[in-house]
Parts: C-alpha cells; structure tokens; sequence
C-alpha cells in the first residue's frame, strides 16, 4: 500500500463518528501477575490499526479478551456499540477473528471446515459454498480443500484461519500475526485481500512483531509494554518523524546498539 494511499485511509478513518471497536479499562491477572492492566483504546471505523509491543507485553491476551475467547478479571470490550459480553450474539456477528494459536478443528478438511463454521454461523448452505469456493481460490487453496488441516503446512493453516474470519462477512477482524511463516506470494495476495476489506468500509486491528510490515499496512497504532498502552494514535502520531522501529524502541526503553557477546572476538 503506498503511503498516500495509507494517510488517506487514515484521514477517512479519523473523520468517523464512532469507534468500530472500543476496549474500555480491560484487565487481566494471572496470579499475582497483572498481564493487561486497565487498557483502554477506541479502534476507528475504517482503519488498519496496528498493536506492536515485546514479547509478554500482554498483546495476545488483550485480544483473547476483546474478542470474547477469555474473560476479563474487569473491564469491557464492543463492537459497533455491541457489548462483547452483554449481547455476544450482536458483536461477535461484526468480529471476525484469527488469533495466533492453533484452534482449528484439524481433522475437517479446509472446505469441509469452512462449510462447518458457515452453517455454525447460520448463513445459508449456498452462500457458505460460494464463498468458500470464492476465499480458497482467492487464498490459493484450491489443491487442498480435500485436505485435512493436521496436514497443512503453517502457511497454508494461516491462510485457512483467515478464510474462517472472512466466511461470514464480518465488519471488524481482528488478526494475530497472520502473515507470520506464509510465503512473499501468498502474503502479497493477504494483504491485497486485506486492502479491499479497508476499502469495503471493515476495520482491521493487526498484531504484528514486524515494524516495516505494520508501517506499510497501517494508518493507526498503539504500542503495548507491560500490559499497558504506552502509545496510540495514527501512524505519524506515534512515529513523530521517526522510524517505527525508534519510536517502539524509545517507548520500552530499550535499544539493541551495541549488543554484543563476551566470547565474540574480533
């Protein structure tokens, strides 16, 4: 996506009336340990908004909670003003979701996991056939809708978990690492699926370890370092004439310069 084309997804995303999805002083404890602490942060309608942070900085856990797979110790998560836990039939029909974990059924083959979740949806037994037809020639599954998951490779398992998020036609999805072990081909075809979603009118919050990737994609970001936002805004906002890299590195006090090992000689 090129930048112009981004800032003006950007512009359309902040000029909306409300967030598509608002996560409001969502908190998780394990124990003593506080993984998510009071997070707050409101996703624009329309936009390609990006949740950086290190490693434990409690990313998948804020998304396991916002999308209803864990409960929140407090705290609440909507979607187009459907409360997650209050009406979860209304917001959970407007989420899309592919988190990082494996949680596929993986003895159905690809297409009879798709016709599985579309008829779980309630979607007609047609529509579920066309447009699982539609996203494995799309996704370049074609070869292995006869198979079955355990058999995919990660790629292919990545590109079937995205098909299930898509399947319904979901106004808000939400993806944790999705391009992570998938080919240059393959991921160029995501991310052009992806673009025409923004460009439909549906929302997008995007995990990702990798700055360039979140930079190219994204108009909005938050970064996550000890269970709290430390930074949010559109992508100019929170980079402020850096690069991603630096400003991420600048706001978990951390820098890589200089790291060496002391059996390394010269």
């Amino acid at each position: 996506m090129s930048r112009s084309v981004a800032e003006a997804k950007g512009a359309r995303a902040s000029a909306a009336a409300s967030p598509a999805f608002r996560f409001e002083a969502l908190t998780k404890r394990f124990g003593d340990f506080t993984a998510v602490d009071s997070v707050q942060l409101s996703i624009p309608e329309g936009s390609f908004y990006g949740l950086v942070g290190p490693n434990g900085a409690g990313k998948t856990t804020l998304l396991s909670m916002a999308t209803g797979i864990i409960r929140p110790d407090s705290g609440t998560s909507s979607v187009h003003g459907f409360d997650l836990w209050n009406d979860p039939v209304a917001a959970k029909s407007a989420l899309g979701v592919m988190p990082e974990a494996d949680f596929l059924p993986r003895r159905l083959t690809g297409m009879e996991l798709l016709t599985f979740v579309g008829l779980l949806r309630g979607l007609d037994e047609r529509l579920v056939a066309e447009r699982a037809d539609e996203l494995l020639t799309a996704l370049g599954l074609v070869s292995a809708a006869g198979t079955v998951v355990a058999d995919y490779s990660t790629g292919m398992t990545k590109k079937i978990a995205l098909a299930v998020a898509l399947l319904h036609g979901p106004r808000v999805l939400v993806l944790d690492e999705p391009l992570e072990s998938v080919d240059p081909v393959s991921a160029a075809t995501i991310r052009s699926i992806l673009d025409g979603f923004i460009d439909g009118g549906g929302t997008i919050l995007f995990s990702s370890h990798v700055m360039p990737l979140v930079e190219a994609l994204c108009d909005h970001v938050a970064i996550l370092a000890g269970g709290r936002v430390v930074a949010a805004g559109t992508l100019d906002e929170v980079r402020a004439g850096r690069s991603l890299d630096d400003a991420f590195a600048q706001q978990i006090g951390s820098s890589a310069a200089g790291v060496t090992l002391s059996w390394f000689v010269s």
